[in-house]
């Protein structure tokens, strides 16, 4: 697919989160029908939990029938976010609101082609009250499957949205696409210039122009590329945010890690491997299997060093590495050499 952009589009791209998005796409994950790659950690981990999703939430079942990949999915069930606020509420409305007749038309699409669902899965998709169905599995699937870690995931959206919009606006699409994913590359010409997304769909094999409307930009820590070129949705690309890997398993330690474990202690070093994306203390806790006041002491200690901040939002105290910090837990030194080893 090729996205022809001219030289007002720059200005007109936005960027978003879609924490709806994310539910969708850790549900593909949780149900095996997309791969886990980097996040097979937290695919195991959770799996006892998508299991009392799928026996409690019978409608669970009917979603993850409806996932295709390269074809058609049906558009209600995943609006376009209307802002980069992120507000998993108003995205759920939007799909509460959803009228029958349409829902209907576009369910169809979804399934052309398909085989036959199941009788339950049937059940509910030829319900009256299929719309709301849907809707409360979606709203079921943020609550065991996202919001526990959402905080965090969010830290690392932003990130990347931050990162990502001041490279577009400072230097450019080539820039802006340049690792966004190995099947996206940018031709230019003069001030304007094409997307090319190799996707392997034939229905997007084709050519479309901005037209000076802008792109709509998402990372997913749960998703893969995907792309976006029929109404209701803007033009938009959803792609992979940086520094998912490991981010919901263990922290994997390294031989050569072992050197900041000798200085700082191993489970100290653990909490401060694992703040290589802001955290609170509670999610340390889920996340390294220490206790409240374990990595309490060890947050303390590390501050006391210099190695860690903090800093209040409302009630949520986030921890993260200070430069020093950052530096010891990503790319140690093996004592007594000059090599320096890359962090994970």
């Amino acid at each position: 697919m090729a996205i022809e952009v001219g030289p007002v589009d720059v200005a007109r791209t936005r960027f978003a989160i879609s924490p709806l998005g994310e539910a969708m796409q850790a549900l593909r994950v949780a149900a095996g029908v997309q791969a886990a790659g980097p996040l097979r950690p937290w695919a195991e981990r959770i799996a006892p939990r998508y299991e009392r999703l799928r026996r409690q939430v019978p409608a669970v079942g009917a979603l993850t029938t409806l996932f295709r990949r390269g074809r058609y999915n049906a558009d209600f069930i995943h609006p376009p976010p209307s802002g980069p606020d992120g507000d998993f509420a108003a995205e759920l409305a939007a799909v509460r609101a959803t009228s029958l007749r349409r829902a209907r038309l576009e369910l169809a699409r979804n399934l052309a082609g398909l085989p036959t669902p199941p009788r339950h899965v049937q059940r509910v998709l030829d319900a009256p009250d299929v719309v709301t169905r849907l809707a409360d599995a979606l709203e079921a699937s943020w609550h065991a499957l996202v919001e526990p870690d959402w905080p965090r995931l969010r830290t690392v959206l932003e990130r990347d949205l931050v990162r990502r919009a001041g490279h577009l606006a400072m230097y450019g699409w080539a820039a802006a696409l340049s690792d966004l994913d190995p099947r996206v590359s940018w031709c230019s010409q003069g001030q304007a210039g094409t997307i090319e997304v190799r996707t392997g769909s034939p229905a997007e094999r084709h050519r479309h122009q901005l037209a000076g409307k802008g792109l709509l930009l998402m990372p997913t820590v749960y998703g893969t590329l995907i792309s976006y070129v029929e109404p209701p949705w803007p033009y938009a690309l959803v792609y992979p945010a940086r520094g998912i890997a490991d981010l919901l398993g263990p922290v994997p330690r390294t031989p050569d890690g072992e050197a900041l474990g000798r200085l700082v202690g191993p489970r100290r070093a653990d909490v401060l491997r694992a703040l290589s994306v802001p955290a609170t203390t509670t999610q340390l806790v889920a996340r390294l299997g220490l206790s409240l006041g374990t990595v309490g002491s060890h947050l303390a200690v590390l501050r006391d060093a210099g190695l860690v901040t903090r800093t209040r939002t409302g009630r949520t105290v986030r921890y993260e590495h200070t430069p020093l910090g950052a530096a010891l837990a990503n790319k140690p030194t093996a004592f007594g050499t000059d090599r320096m080893v890359q962090g994970t």
